[in-house]
C-alpha cells in the first residue's frame, strides 16, 4: 500500500496549531490529498507533555514520506484563549469566594449567637477558631487529591462537604453542634482557595499569572466586602440560621456552574488542551458545544493514587527555605490581619452602639481594602515581571521574541520579580496596624475604619505576592503548594485569634496592635534574605533533584540488566 505525497509542511507563526499557512480548520477542509485507504484513528503514543496535535502529527503520520529537518517552535503552553482563560478563572474565582464569605458573614452575627444560645461572647469567637484550623488542615488532603485525580472531581467533593454543613448549621440549636458543623464547613470551602490556584497554575505562563491571580483574589475577596454586610441584613431581620441556608443556596449555584463550564485542566490528564476529555473531566456544556474532533486521546497511563505519603508529601516543602521564608511571613501578616478582623465586633458594637446590620457594615472598609489591594497588585506583579524580564534579556543578550524557559533558566529572578515593590506594602502595614489600636479610644469611627481599609490593602498584597511566587517555586504542584501556604497561615492566624481578646482585655487595644505591630517589622528581614538568597537555594533544589532522578534512573537501569 502506497501513500500520495504530500507538499512539505510550513509553519506559520502566527498560529502555534498551524503547519501550513492557514487556520488549523481551514487546512483539514481544504486538503486536496487523500488520506492512504488504510489509514485509521490510533490513541497517540507516549509524547511530551503539552503537545499539539499538529506537533505529534509530524512524528506520528508514518504514511507520510517527508520528514521533519528544522527543530519546530515549542508548542503553546496552553491552548486556551486569553479570554478562555479568564472565563475560567472568574468561575474558579467564585468558588474560592466561599472561604472568606463563609468565615465573614458570620460576624456580625457573634453578639446575636452569643445571647441565643446563651454562651459568652468569647466561647463563640472559639468557633472561628475552629474554622481556621480546620480552614488549615483541610487543603492537605484536598490538595494532593487535585494534584493526582484532578481539580473538577476535587472540587465536586468539596462542594458536597460544603453544602451538607450548611444544612447542619442551619439546624445547629447548640453551640456544640455548632461548632462540629463549622468545622465540616471549612473543610468544605477551604481547598477551594488551593484548587482554584491549581487551575490558574496549569493554564497560565508566569507571564500572565499576575494578572490572572490578581482577579482570582479580587473576586474571591469580595467576600471580604459583602459577608459582613449581608450577614448583617440576613441576621438583623431573618436571625442567624438564615445565615447559613444563604450560603447553601449560593453554594449549589456555584456548584452548577463547575458541572456545566469548568473543564479539567490538570496537565497529567488535559495536557495543555488538546487531549479529549471524558466522563467526570468533561464538563455538560460539551455536550451541547463540543469542542473540536482535533484532540488527541488521552494514553491509558493510570493516574496516581492518593496515599498518606501523598497526603504528607507537600509538607516537604516546608523544609525548603525559600519556601518556609516566603510562607512564615505571610502566615504573620494573615494573623495579624485576622486578628483585626475577628476583634471588629467586639471592639465596635458596644464602643458605638451598633446592631448587627451596622456591625455588618463596618467591615465593608476593610473588604474593600481586600478587593483593591487584590486587583491592583495583580497588575504592579505583571509590571515588575516585565521589568525584571527585560532586564534579564538585556543582561544575558537575550533577544525579546526568543520565549524564556523559566523551569530551565534556573537563574531568572523570579524572587525578585515578585519581591520588587514589597518593601513599602509591609511599610504601610506596619504603620497602620500601630496606630489602630490607639485610635479606638478617639472615639471617631472614621479613623479606626480608614486604617482598617489599609490594613487589609496591604495585608492582600502581601498575599497575593505570596501566592504568585509559591506558584512559580513549584508550578507542577500548585495546588499542593498553595494547600502549605493556607496550612500555614491558617495555623498560625488560629492561634492568634485565639489570644487577641485575651490580650486586649489584659492591655487594651492601642498596646495589643502595636505589639503586633512590631513583631511584623522585626521579621521583615526575612523578605531581605528571600530577596538575596532565594535564586540560590532555588539552584541548590534543581542540582538536587537531578542528582535524584540519575540515581533513580541508575538503579531502575540495574534493576533490568538483573533481569
Amino acid at each position: 500500500m502506497f501513500s500520495i505525497p504530500r507538499p512539505p509542511p510550513t509553519y506559520d507563526a502566527t498560529s502555534l496549531s498551524s503547519l501550513v499557512n492557514q487556520p488549523m480548520f481551514e487546512q483539514q477542509r481544504s486538503m486536496p490529498y487523500p488520506r492512504p485507504l488504510n489509514h485509521r484513528r490510533q490513541t497517540a503514543p507516549p509524547r511530551p507533555s503539552g503537545w499539539n496535535r499538529q506537533s505529534v502529527l509530524l512524528f506520528a503520520d508514518f504514511n507520510s514520506i517527508y520528514s521533519l529537518e528544522k527543530k519546530l517552535p515549542e508548542p503553546p503552553y496552553h491552548v486556551f484563549s486569553l479570554a478562555k482563560k479568564k472565563q475560567m478563572v472568574y468561575i474558579v474565582s467564585l468558588a474560592g469566594l466561599f472561604s472568606p464569605l463563609s468565615s465573614n458573614i458570620y460576624f456580625p452575627a457573634l453578639g446575636q449567637i452569643s445571647k441565643d444560645l446563651n454562651v459568652s461572647l468569647s466561647l463563640v469567637s472559639l468557633t472561628i477558631t475552629v474554622y481556621m484550623i480546620v480552614q488549615g488542615l483541610a487543603p492537605s488532603f484536598w490538595g494532593p487529591l487535585s494534584d493526582t485525580k484532578g481539580r473538577r472531581i476535587t472540587f465536586i467533593g468539596t462542594f458536597i462537604v460544603y453544602l451538607a454543613a450548611n444544612i447542619g448549621l442551619a439546624f445547629s440549636n447548640n453551640f456544640v453542634t455548632l461548632m462540629v458543623f463549622r468545622g465540616i464547613q471549612a473543610a468544605g470551602s477551604a481547598a477551594t482557595i488551593s484548587v482554584g490556584a491549581g487551575v490558574i497554575g496549569d493554564i497560565t505562563t508566569a507571564r500572565e499569572r499576575g494578572g490572572l491571580i490578581g482577579i482570582f483574589g479580587g473576586i474571591r475577596m469580595m467576600g471580604q466586602s459583602v459577608g459582613p454586610v449581608f450577614g448583617g441584613i440576613i441576621s438583623n431581620y431573618l436571625g442567624f440560621h438564615a445565615i447559613f441556608w444563604f450560603l447553601f443556596g449560593l453554594g449549589a449555584l456555584t456548584l452548577l456552574l463547575i458541572l456545566l463550564l469548568l473543564p479539567e485542566t490538570l496537565r497529567s490528564i488535559a495536557g495543555n488542551g488538546t487531549i479529549r476529555l471524558t466522563s467526570i473531566h468533561r464538563p455538560l456544556i460539551y455536550s451541547f458545544s463540543p469542542p473540536p474532533d482535533e484532540l488527541l486521546d488521552r494514553d491509558n497511563t493510570p493516574m496516581k493514587n492518593i496515599t498518606i505519603s501523598s497526603i504528607v508529601a507537600p509538607l516537604k516543602f516546608l523544609l525548603e527555605k525559600d519556601v518556609f521564608i516566603t510562607l512564615f511571613f505571610g502566615s504573620i501578616v494573615y494573623t495579624v490581619w485576622s486578628m483585626v478582623t475577628s476583634s471588629t465586633t467586639a471592639l465596635f458594637q458596644g464602643r458605638f452602639n451598633l446592631n448587627d446590620l451596622q456591625v455588618g457594615l463596618v467591615f465593608l472598609p476593610n473588604g474593600a481594602g481586600c478587593v483593591a489591594g487584590s486587583y491592583l497588585t495583580g497588575y504592579l506583579m505583571d509590571h515588575d515581571y516585565k521589568t525584571v524580564e527585560r532586564q534579564y534579556r538585556q543582561a544575558k543578550g537575550i533577544p525579546a521574541d526568543t520565549p524564556l524557559n523559566k523551569k530551565e533558566l534556573v537563574d531568572f529572578p523570579i524572587e525578585k520579580s515578585r519581591l520588587r515593590n514589597i518593601w513599602w506594602i509591609i511599610v504601610i502595614f506596619v504603620l497602620t496596624v500601630a496606630l489602630y489600636g490607639f485610635s479606638l479610644p478617639l472615639n471617631i469611627i472614621t479613623i479606626p475604619l480608614v486604617l482598617q481599609f489599609f490594613i487589609a490593602y496591604t495585608a492582600t498584597a502581601v498575599f497575593s505576592f505570596n501566592s504568585a511566587l509559591v506558584i512559580d517555586l513549584y508550578p507542577g504542584a500548585s495546588a499542593s503548594a498553595t494547600a502549605v501556604n493556607n496550612l500555614m497561615r491558617c495555623s498560625v492566624g488560629a492561634a492568634g485569634v485565639a489570644v487577641v481578646q485575651l490580650v486586649i482585655d489584659a492591655i487594651g487595644p492601642g498596646p495589643t496592635f502595636a505589639l503586633f505591630a512590631g513583631i511584623t517589622a522585626v521579621l521583615s528581614p526575612l523578605l531581605v534574605v528571600e530577596w538575596f538568597y532565594g535564586e540560590g537555594w532555588r539552584k541548590e533544589r534543581k542540582e538536587r533533584k537531578e542528582r535524584l532522578r540519575a540515581k533513580e534512573e541508575q538503579k531502575k537501569a540495574t534493576d533490568l540488566e538483573k533481569k
